[in-house]
């Protein structure tokens, strides 16, 4: 066999290793990015624990065939990179959406997200998401209220039967 064979056969390997570890995949066009602009982006993603590669297209479609993260070979057209999102599954989109802002050259083109294939809008909707966190945070803020009134409620009933005694 073929040195080149080989290596190929080893980088599908590893393409499928990402993918296996990933809770989401987001597919970016990334042409037109200057050198300080993708060394920006892979900074912003490397701080957040997002893996960002490039890889051949061919060599991911045969690395993604009959996974959940296959529906992205429809979009594997032109250059691509591939943010991986290994602990937070909603955090590439939104690390892509947010520097989209400034950097017009960098575009969202689809992904999957926790084992469902998400194109452009819906992948825009769930970088609007609020992120786990501030989600639980709403959550038990909601669930405390209640609780907190009630004992605010006591407090000044307490208070008052005090003052009167």
């Amino acid at each position: 066999m073929s040195q080149n064979l080989e290596n190929k056969k080893i980088v599908v390997e590893e393409i499928k290793e990402k993918f296996s570890s990933a809770k989401s995949a987001v597919l970016v066009d990334y042409r037109g990015l200057t050198v300080e602009e993708s060394t920006e982006l892979r900074s912003k993603f490397r701080d957040a624990g997002v893996d960002y590669k490039v890889y051949k297209n061919n060599l991911v479609k045969l690395a993604i065939k009959d996974t959940a993260f296959e529906p992205l070979s429809q979009d594997l057209t032109g250059p691509n990179a591939i943010a991986f999102g290994i602990e937070d599954a909603v955090i590439p989109a939104k690390i892509v959406k947010e520097f989209a802002k400034t950097h017009k050259n960098l575009e969202l083109k689809s992904g999957v997200v926790d084992g469902s294939y998400c194109n452009l809008e819906q992948i825009i909707q769930i970088a609007d998401l609020p992120s786990k966190e501030v989600l639980i945070g709403r959550f038990l803020g909601s669930v405390k209220a209640p609780i907190s009134n009630f004992a605010y409620f006591l407090s000044n009933l307490i208070n008052e039967k005090e003052a009167q005694a």
